[in-house]
C-alpha cells in the first residue's frame, strides 16, 4: 500500500472519530440541558424543586364511538320524556361513582432517582385498626439532620415551600414509637407526624415503627399517603379494607353434593318430564330445582325434585333467580326445560375445569355442538352521553392453560356450570321476562369469568306438532313494545349511549 494511501487512510479514521466524540457530546448535553431544565424548577425561596409536571389523575373520557350498525337508544324515548329521564339517570350515575370509585384509582408517579424507598401497593388496614406501613426508609448521604415527612393527601392543602418535613392524613393518624435522645418526633397520633433525627440509623428505625390508623370506618376505601424529605416526594395508596368472612362449600364425595340442576319452565311439561327423565338415566340422585310459572300449574314430584310454583307469566329472569336462591351446592348447572341429556352430557368435565381454574364463575357446553359464545366489546364513553357497546356473536378470547378445548369468552350458551354464589352477586334482573339471555352478561361484564368448553354436549329436543302450544308461542315471542322497553332499560339502567348486536 502506498504511503499516500495510508494518509488519506488515517485522515479518513481521525474525522470520523471526531464526528463520533462530537455527536455524543452534543447528545450528551441536549440530555444534561434536559436534566437541568427540569432540576432547575425553584420554589421561591430558590431551592431545587423536584415536584412532577405530570398529570395526578386520570383525564375524563371522551365520547365513544358507537360501531356501525348500532341501535341509538335515546331516540327510543319520546322527546316529552327525555330531559326529566336524563336527569335522574345522570343522579343514578353519579351515586354509582361513588359507591364504585376509588381514590385509588388516582394516577400516580414515581419521580427517578429518589432518596425514598415505600411500598408501592398492597398496604391493607383494617378500619379503624392501627397498622404499620411496611418498607419506609430514607437512602442518604451522612449529614447533620434529617427530616422526614408523611402526608395523607387532602384537598387544597397548603404546603410552604419551606417545610423540609411534614406528615399529615385525611382519613387517619399516624404514629411512631417514641424517639431516643438522637431524635425528634412531633404530631404522633394526630393528622401531623414529623420525624427529624441526627443520625440516619435512628430515622429509619422510626420509619421502620409507623403506623396508620383509619379515623372513618368504611367497609372498601383508601387514603394516599406523600412520604417527603427535603424537595423530594413520593405518594403512594393505602386501601382500608374490612376483611371478608371466607364463605365455603364442602364439596363432598359426588357430583350430587358438588352440583345442583336448575331450570325454568311455563307450559311445557310434556317437555319438563322428558328432561327430567333423561336427568334421571345418567344422574339419578343429583337434585333439580325447577321453577315455574305457568297459567294452570301441574304437578311434578319425585325424589330429589323441588318444584317451586310461581305467580303466572313472571318470566324467565324472575324463574331463574328464584331457582337460584334455593341451591345449596357450590356450582349450578343451567338447562331448558326443553334440553336432553345424553352420553356426552358429561357435569363432572365442567366441574372439573371449574376446580382447575378456580378464578372461573361459568363454564357453558355445547347444546347439540353448537356453543353460541360471544364477546362483548364496551367502552364506557363520557359521563353526558354513556358507553357503547357491541355483543359480537362467536367471539371469544384465548384458550385456558391445559385445556384447549375451551376459551374464555363474555357469555355463552343457555346450557352451562355456574359458581353458585357468583350469580347471586350479579342476579337475572326480572325486569326482564322473555328473550332475555346476553343482558344477564352485559350486568356481569367485568364481575364474571367466563368459559366456554365445547367437548361437553346437551340435546335439543325435537320440535314436533304434539309438543306445540300456540299460548306458550304467544308469550315467548317478544313484540315491538318489548323490543323497545329492553333498549329503554339499557339506556338507563346500563348508561349505553348505543348498542349493536352483531
Amino acid at each position: 500500500m502506498s504511503v499516500c494511501t495510508s494518509s488519506k487512510l488515517f485522515v479518513i479514521a481521525v474525522v470520523g472519530v471526531l464526528i463520533i466524540m462530537f455527536a455524543f457530546y452534543f447528545g450528551n448535553l441536549c440530555n444534561w440541558t434536559s436534566a437541568l431544565d427540569y432540576k432547575k424548577q425553584r420554589h421561591s425561596s430558590g431551592s431545587l424543586s423536584y415536584k412532577s409536571s405530570l398529570p395526578t389523575q386520570h383525564r375524563l373520557p371522551g365520547p365513544c364511538t358507537c360501531p356501525d350498525g348500532s341501535r341509538i337508544l335515546k331516540d327510543h324515548f319520546p322527546q316529552d320524556q327525555y330531559e326529566e329521564l336524563m336527569q335522574r339517570r345522570a343522579k343514578e350515575f353519579q351515586q354509582y361513582k361513588a359507591r364504585t370509585n376509588s381514590i385509588q384509582s388516582k394516577l400516580l408517579f414515581a419521580l427517578p432517582n429518589s432518596p425514598l424507598q415505600y411500598p408501592i401497593q398492597g398496604v391493607i388496614v383494617r378500619p379503624l385498626t392501627a397498622t404499620a406501613i411496611p418498607g419506609l426508609r430514607l437512602y442518604a448521604e451522612e449529614g447533620n439532620s434529617y427530616k422526614v415527612g408523611l402526608i395523607s393527601q387532602i384537598r387544597n392543602r397548603q404546603i410552604s415551600p419551606r417545610s423540609a418535613v411534614l406528615l399529615t392524613v385525611s382519613n387517619g393518624v399516624l404514629t411512631t414509637e417514641t424517639p431516643t435522645a438522637e431524635a425528634t418526633v412531633q404530631g404522633s397520633g394526630e393528622a401531623k407526624l414529623t420525624i427529624e433525627s441526627s443520625t440516619l440509623l435512628v430515622l429509619n428505625d422510626l420509619l421502620a415503627k409507623v403506623s396508620y390508623t383509619s379515623t372513618i370506618y368504611h367497609i372498601n376505601t383508601g387514603d394516599l399517603v406523600t412520604f417527603q424529605f427535603e424537595n423530594y416526594e413520593a405518594v403512594f395508596p393505602i386501601t382500608i379494607q374490612q376483611p371478608h368472612v371466607p364463605v365455603l362449600y364442602d364439596m363432598g364425595t359426588d357430583i350430587s353434593s358438588q352440583v345442583t340442576i336448575v331450570t325454568k319452565t311455563f307450559l311445557r311439561y310434556k317437555q319438563l318430564r322428558v328432561l327430567l327423565d333423561s336427568i334421571r338415566k345418567f344422574y339419578s340422585n343429583i337434585k333439580v330445582i325447577i321453577a315455574d310459572d305457568s297459567l294452570e300449574p301441574e304437578s311434578i314430584t319425585g325424589e330429589n325434585i323441588q318444584h317451586y310454583i310461581m305467580p303466572p307469566a313472571q318470566g324467565w329472569f324472575a324463574g331463574r333467580n328464584l331457582a337460584v336462591s334455593q341451591v345449596t351446592t357450590k356450582y349450578f348447572l343451567w338447562v331448558d326445560d326443553d334440553f336432553l341429556f345424553s352420553e356426552k352430557t358429561k357435569i363432572e368435565k365442567l366441574v372439573e375445569v371449574m376446580e382447575a381454574v378456580p378464578e372461573l364463575d361459568m363454564v357453558g357446553g355445547s347444546v347439540q355442538g353448537n356453543k353460541f359464545h360471544f364477546s362483548i366489546l364496551y367502552e364506557e364513553g363520557d359521563e353526558n352521553e354513556g358507553g357503547c357497546l357491541y355483543r359480537k356473536s362467536g367471539g371469544k378470547f384465548h384458550s385456558l392453560p391445559s385445556y384447549p378445548q375451551c376459551h374464555l369468552a363474555s357469555g355463552v350458551v343457555n346450557f352451562f356450570l355456574a359458581r353458585t354464589d357468583a350469580m347471586q352477586r350479579v342476579r337475572f334482573d326480572p325486569k326482564l321476562q322473555r328473550v332475555a339471555h346476553s343482558e344477564f352478561f352485559m350486568d356481569g361484564l367485568g364481575s364474571l369469568m367466563v368459559a366456554s368448553c365445547g367437548d361437553v354436549t346437551i340435546d335439543h329436543q325435537p320440535k314436533t306438532d304434539g309438543n306445540r302450544n300456540p299460548t306458550y308461542n304467544k308469550f315467548r315471542s317478544p313484540g315491538r313494545n318489548d323490543a323497545e322497553f329492553k333498549l329503554q332499560l339499557h339506556f338507563f339502567k346500563n348508561y349505553l349511549k348505543c348498542i349493536r348486536y352483531g
